[in-house]
């Protein structure tokens, strides 16, 4: 998905947590991935050391993850969400295509050695 990083998409994505009644915090934390999910208090916590892009990108795996109430989502948060977790669905079946077409090339004999 070609997602532009603007302040405005940002807040869209925003906007996708607060309607499924998600607490979207960016706080200061040792994140490996940059955010963590606490699923069962409906909490998303981010690095808010982040730039925009990368508050972008976790935002955008996380949704892309993650299995929404789509009946809480307005039409334009729907919509967005829905083109999400496509995205994630047609990059995973191209991954998956590409790891089956490889093939490992066998070794190459060895020259013979001159004696």
């Amino acid at each position: 998905m070609n997602f532009k990083v603007t302040p405005n998409n940002l807040t869209r994505l925003e906007k996708i947590f607060s309607e499924a009644k998600y607490e979207l915090r960016f706080e200061k934390g040792t994140f490996n991935s940059g955010y963590c999910v606490l699923e069962h208090k409906k909490v998303v916590v981010i690095n808010k050391f982040l730039n925009l892009e990368g508050r972008i990108n976790s935002l955008l795996d996380i949704l892309s993850t993650m299995a929404l109430d789509e009946t809480l989502l307005s039409p334009e948060s729907l919509k967005l969400f829905k083109q999400i977790v496509e995205n994630r669905n047609a990059a995973d079946a191209a991954a998956a295509a590409d790891n089956a077409n490889e093939t490992s090339i066998p070794p190459s004999p060895e020259q013979p050695s001159e004696n």
